[in-house]
């Protein structure tokens, strides 16, 4: 009997790879909640920055995009870059794109993977449902579970991590910022998430104030009609470069260490969408300093203390502070992922270093996604980024373990 390919993960990356490999006609078994991620960790009423274009979902076979679902739903066509889309439209796209092509989706959780006992036995994979079964080969989609990040200087106010009901949150552990009407509300970020929560959270009636690290730091994007004429498209816009990272990704794992985290942090950094400026200005208010340097907490509320960029330490204090700080690729909080295999691994700064066709150093272990990004550029924090690594992932796994 031949094993099956395991899939951890259920949302675009995950989908998107289980297709390309049901294609082919390898066994596979995925595991995991439909976009569970974009339906738990969003918050309500979120629009998303990436345009249609942006925002497919990579099948092997027509007839399964964003467009196609709209005119299967009887809703208005979302494609032109002036077109918005709603998170709750994009979790019903995603929903409808499994139920498609990967209706075999198994809504349980992986407790852990470790190597198997023998050589050449693949992969051993515990169930929350008390089930053990091996995997010739294992692909790692599960997002961004596990992944948001928290800088030191706000750990201070969150001794026991960052909670919704403790002094300092996470921005992926809030879907109803309803619960903020009539508090005094402090984001620490300046990218889409913080500026969008914030937009959200003021107008379900909380008084917010958006804490921006660096001057000038609270910007938005041009709209589509303003993009330059003379440079290729892209799904992010039009740029040399992003076309580049969005369409030739592969000598990006080549390029020097330093210069792919670098790049991975900045290109596409922190900036808010062109249709959000008007909502923000309208209702919150930004206090832009050099840096946050330490958190506490005085009375029950949180107390953040701030260099200006004159150099003078203050002090804000709020109701509540949420972290908008995004997510960082970190192994250690994988913890589905056995002590052997997690210890054996090549990384690269704490994310998993991929070979080609997404492969680890350790042979038949797989990773898309976010954890990829070190290695293939930008484009995988991005959906469109399953048009690049589904059908390569899947070529190589079945050449190497078909």
């Amino acid at each position: 009997m031949i094993q099956p390919v395991a899939v951890i993960g259920a949302g675009p990356f995950g989908l998107s790879t289980a297709a390309h490999l049901r294609a082919r006609g390898i066994p596979v078994r995925v595991f995991g909640e439909p976009m569970v991620s974009w339906r738990d960790n969003m918050p309500a009423g979120m629009l998303l920055k990436s345009t249609p274009a942006a925002s497919g979902i990579d099948a092997p076979q027509r007839g399964n995009t964003l467009a196609d679902y709209c005119d299967a739903a009887g809703i208005p066509r979302l494609v032109t870059d002036e077109d918005i889309i709603p998170v709750e439209t994009f979790i019903a796209y995603g929903e409808w794109f499994q139920q498609r092509l990967v209706p075999e989706l198994e809504r349980v959780r992986v407790v852990s993977v470790d190597r198997g006992r023998t050589e050449g036995a693949g992969f051993e994979l515990k169930l929350d449902s008390g089930e053990l079964f091996t995997a010739r080969a294992v692909v790692v989609a599960s997002g961004l579970f596990g992944l948001a990040h928290l800088p030191g200087e706000l750990a201070g106010a969150a001794v026991d991590g960052p909670t919704p009901t403790g002094p300092v949150s996470h921005s992926s552990q809030h879907h109803d910022l309803a619960r903020f009407a009539g508090k005094d509300l402090i984001v620490v970020g300046a990218g889409q998430s913080a500026l969008e929560t914030a937009v959200l959270a003021a107008e379900a009636g909380a008084k917010v104030r958006v804490v921006a690290r660096g001057r000038g730091a609270v910007d938005f994007g041009a709209p589509p009609w303003k993009q330059p004429r003379l440079r290729p498209e892209s799904p992010f816009g039009r740029a040399w470069s992003l076309y580049a990272l969005s369409y030739y990704p592969q000598p990006y794992r080549h390029l020097p260490e330093a210069t792919r985290h670098y790049l991975v942090r900045r290109v596409l950094g922190p900036l808010g969408a062109w249709w959000l400026r008007e909502r923000f200005q309208r209702h919150v208010q930004v206090r832009e300093v050099a840096r946050v340097v330490r958190a506490g907490v005085v009375d029950g509320r949180p107390l953040l203390t701030v260099r200006s960029h004159q150099g003078r330490m203050e002090e804000l204090s709020a109701d509540h502070v949420i972290a908008a700080t995004g997510y960082r690729v970190d192994l250690g909080a994988m913890g589905f992922l056995g002590h052997e295999l997690r210890t054996e691994l090549a990384v690269s700064r704490g994310t998993p270093r991929l070979g080609a066709g997404f492969r680890s150093s350790m042979a038949g272990l797989y990773f898309t996604g976010l954890p990829a990004a070190a290695s293939y550029g930008p484009v995988m924090r991005f959906v469109c980024g399953t048009g690049f690594a589904s059908p390569r992932l899947a070529r190589h796994l079945a050449a190497a373990h078909g």
